[in-house]
């Protein structure tokens, strides 16, 4: 069947979140969404999931997908599909349409409804569109089941780590920086950042990208001064959002980032489950400094550690290093999967592959 040229609104309607108030709260468990994506839970303007939200300020055009019931913010819009269009299709749908180049260039990004309403493109009939979402959402619905065995697997890491620790609450306190070194990374300017990927250029890791475990700003690789990290090594911010703990990662990184390397006797695993810790969480948030960016540098210095028995770390390490080797593997076949579907996509949408 022929596919037909439509407007934006047309296809759906752009709707308003509301005002987040604290006499709004109810008792509940439902994600709240913002541009920014999801920022609390707890207001009664409950809308029924499954349902796409998008970035009305700030994050302009930002794009979710929520199952589960969620209340939209005013910095956000939520998506009301028309008869004859499918909710998941357009969530992929709005990936191509270039959303985020439609700032109103105000003292605060704005994306203006009626603007996006008179965005074009070409949208197949119902039944196509389901197809074409049923393939795309395969490849999300495998990240997102990787995702909770990942989440499942540092649960288990954490278990056996708080076990070991609670073995070794009686022995003597050391400095943790007897066996790690803490390596901070760079920052050559954003007069340097490419948005395109070469054989030159390297991803660049800011404390934002740590929660992707990725980047779409690169630079030039011998701008890195040899500052890398790869997918095995440990991560924690220290400046901006402090405290955040990740692995999976390559590339260039940024200042606000510390790599924990091992002199040999502590192994990623333990490494990765002692900075997400909740003690040394409260270490690097009780160090920190600065009024608006949080500055936690300085608490790598307070950082102590009760060494395990040779014996106990030895069984960790034998535990630990096959499931960490399994996160990071997982995490890898989620960036197949997401580098398979983000080729499918535009192809998808704009009728190149038939479905």
């Amino acid at each position: 069947m022929k596919w037909e040229k439509q407007k934006l609104k047309d296809v759906c309607e752009l709707a308003y979140g509301k005002s987040l108030t604290a006499d709004s709260r109810i008792p509940g468990n439902y994600p709240v969404y913002g541009s920014a994506g999801e920022v609390g839970t707890h207001t009664n303007y409950l809308i029924d999931g499954p349902g796409i939200i998008i970035g009305r300020k700030g994050s302009v055009g930002t794009v979710y997908y929520e199952k589960r019931n969620f209340f939209p913010i005013d910095t956000s819009y939520y998506v009301i599909p028309k008869d004859g269009n499918d909710l998941r299709f357009l969530y992929y749908k709005f990936q191509t349409l270039g959303l985020n180049k439609l700032n109103s260039d105000a003292a605060v990004p704005g994306l203006n409804r009626n603007v996006a309403y008179e965005q074009s493109s070409i949208y197949p009939p119902l039944p196509t569109q389901r197809r074409i979402a049923s393939i795309l959402s395969a490849y999300d619905d495998l990240i997102e089941n990787n995702l909770k065995r990942i989440r499942l697997l540092e649960e288990k890491l954490m278990i056996e780590y708080s076990i070991l620790e609670e073995k070794s609450k009686n022995l003597k306190e050391l400095d943790f920086s007897n066996f790690v070194t803490f390596v901070k990374g760079i920052e050559p300017g954003s007069s340097y950042y490419l948005s395109e990927k070469s054989e030159r250029t390297i991803p660049f890791i800011r404390v934002g990208d740590l929660s992707k475990r990725g980047s779409d700003i690169f630079i030039e690789e011998e701008k890195s001064k040899g500052i890398i990290c790869n997918s095995e090594d440990v991560l924690v911010s220290m400046d901006g959002t402090i405290g955040i703990v990740k692995y999976g990662v390559f590339g260039c990184y940024s200042s606000g980032i510390r790599k924990a390397i091992s002199n040999g006797v502590l192994n990623n695993a333990f490494i990765f489950c002692y900075l997400s810790s909740k003690k040394i969480q409260s270490v690097i948030y009780s160090h920190s400094k600065g009024s608006t960016i949080q500055h936690a540098g300085s608490s790598i210095n307070q950082f102590k550690i009760k060494l395990p028995e040779e014996i106990s770390l030895n069984d960790f390490i034998k535990f630990s290093n096959p499931i960490y080797d399994l996160m990071n593997n997982l995490l890898k076949q989620n960036t197949l999967l997401r580098s398979a579907r983000d080729i499918l996509l535009p192809r998808l949408m704009s009728g190149q592959i038939e479905v």
